[in-house]
């Protein structure tokens, strides 16, 4: 067994919904950094953690306010490196005698240019090899003065304290965000602040496998688990991960709600039967689902039913197996982020996911979710690890409430077997294209409305559905994929003549943000 105690950066949660991508980012380097809420950070929580350094995260709020979130002032006595990053930045302004304040004529989202203003920082070494970085920014407040131990590195038209350094104390705070994809200085800039910090970069997949599994053997002891599996890449993992600490412990329940994609529950059920001989029970429950979701459009709603209902069927199903304690799920981080804090914190709601903000606030069981704090790249290369087979791994992602949420408002047995239909068709175009590896993930929406047209010269009145397909690294943010004019016209001719009930197609080039990737 290796050694799991990692050298630990500390991520102060102050409400981004980038926060996450900070510790993501540091994965990238190897280092193990934790997240927790402002208001978790105690001095007898910093004295037990003993952090090697800290990075306080962005957030919506204003330190102007009576209120404001802020860490504990033994931070600054830790002697320790300390980065702040747009509202942390202003939180050590605001804390070590800085002034910040709020305008909205100041106020700076979206892509900005970045000047240096000086040549001596080891946070910028190997950044600025031309006259203007391009940065991620988001903020309204600004800092307008700075301690006299501080001095001023970088500025923007905006933000004439954008980079700003007490390079004696090593605290360092940036308005900008350099944990997104969109500033290309940034992982840069956290690489430089790790070798400031002094860490060995050991942390790794492989060294989060072993991690993993001595911590679910600790957990589990001699009680049983059962794993709600969709077939898709995170239960799978998450099966198989749980498989190797525990063996036949492990039970796992595919429950075919009817809201599979085609020829899912025959792939799944070879897979787990014949090729790692874990104990498998299929439940076919497509009237159950599709009956409770009769006349239901909220796609909140759609969520809720659909993550109580699997508990019922689970629980159902563990009392027959006798003694079982866990229930374990493929829930990840991109899920939880969406749905509430992962740590309490005060991040906001985007929507809930059937398995984190959509379950049952009482559970006989208790929940398992080994991949809570991974992205999905992070999990493809786990399931590499621990043997999952390619085509397994590299599939697109899979909804757990499935195509009840491509199903655009009410749904019913027709409209899904339509989209179902559709799908297979787009998939299978993508495939032929060879494009499938290119893309991140890609399905079509059914829409709610239908529209008027002409096939055979005769009127139709049919369905309309749009394509979506994006690029993305850990699902946080994606970018629609550019498919030519003739793959688009090629697609939509093969589903109007090839799926009776469509007759309109359109291609979803949004990206996220401002939408999601999902419909709903």
């Amino acid at each position: 067994m290796k050694n799991l105690n990692h050298e630990k950066l500390l991520i102060i949660d102050f409400g981004s919904q980038v926060t996450q991508l900070i510790a993501r980012r540091l994965r990238e380097l190897n280092i193990y950094s934790e997240i927790h809420p402002f208001q978790k950070i105690s001095n007898d929580f910093l004295k037990e953690m003993d952090p090697k350094a800290i990075i306080l995260s962005g957030g919506p709020r204003s330190v102007t306010d009576k209120d404001a979130p802020l860490p504990p002032k033994s931070i600054f006595n830790m002697n320790i490196p300390i980065l702040g990053i747009c509202y942390g930045q202003q939180v050590l302004m605001h804390m070590l005698g800085g002034k910040v304040k709020k305008s909205f004529k100041t106020s700076e989202f979206g892509r900005t240019k970045l000047q240096k203003t000086s040549t001596s920082l080891d946070l910028l070494r190997g950044c600025f090899r031309k006259k203007h970085e391009d940065v991620w920014m988001s903020h309204g407040d600004f800092v307008c003065k700075i301690p006299e131990e501080f001095k001023v590195y970088g500025q923007s038209d905006n933000a004439p304290y954008a980079v700003i350094a007490d390079v004696n104390r090593r605290i360092y705070g940036v308005q900008f965000h350099p944990e997104v994809h969109h500033t290309p200085m940034g992982k840069k800039l956290l690489e430089n602040f790790s070798k400031i910090s002094g860490f060995k970069y050991d942390w790794t997949v492989e060294s989060f496998r072993d991690k993993a599994i001595s911590e679910i053997k600790t957990r589990v002891g001699e009680n049983k688990v059962i794993c709600g599996l969709s077939g898709g890449v995170d239960s799978s993992v998450t099966a198989l991960l749980i498989h190797k600490a525990i063996g036949n412990k492990l039970t796992c329940i595919f429950v075919d709600h009817g809201l599979l994609r085609e020829g899912e529950a025959e792939s799944v059920i070879k897979m787990f039967k014949d090729n790692f001989k874990i104990k498998l029970i299929h439940l076919k429950e497509d009237k159950l689902f599709l009956k409770a979701l009769e006349g239901v459009s909220d796609p909140e709603k759609k969520r809720k039913i659909i993550g109580n209902l699997f508990i019922e069927v689970f629980e159902k199903k563990a009392k027959e197996i006798k003694d079982v304690t866990f229930l374990a799920q493929g829930t990840l981080y991109p899920d939880v982020i969406e749905s509430v804090s992962p740590t309490g914190g005060p991040s906001a709601k985007i929507k809930s996911h059937h398995n984190v903000g959509g379950l049952p606030k009482k559970m006989k069981l208790k929940l398992f979710e080994p991949l809570r704090e991974l992205f999905k790249d992070e999990v493809r290369i786990l399931g590499k690890e621990i043997g999952l087979p390619k085509e397994f791994v590299s599939r697109h992602p899979f909804p757990g409430p499935g195509l009840a949420i491509r199903c655009v408002g009410e749904i019913n047995q027709e409209k899904v077997d339509l989209l179902r239909k559709v799908d297979s068709v787009f998939i299978d175009q993508i495939r032929k294209h060879g494009l499938y590896d290119e893309i991140w993930q890609a399905f079509a929406a059914l829409l709610p409305a239908k529209s008027v047209g002409v096939m055979g010269d005769q009127r139709t009145y049919n369905y309309s559905c749009a394509l979506r397909a994006v690029t993305s690294v850990d699902g946080m943010t994606a970018d629609y994929y550019p498919f030519s004019h003739n793959f688009l016209g090629e697609t939509s001719a093969r589903i109007v003549n090839e799926v009776k009930g469509i007759n309109r197609v359109t291609y979803d080039i949004t990206s996220k943000p401002p939408g999601t990737i999902e419909w709903e």
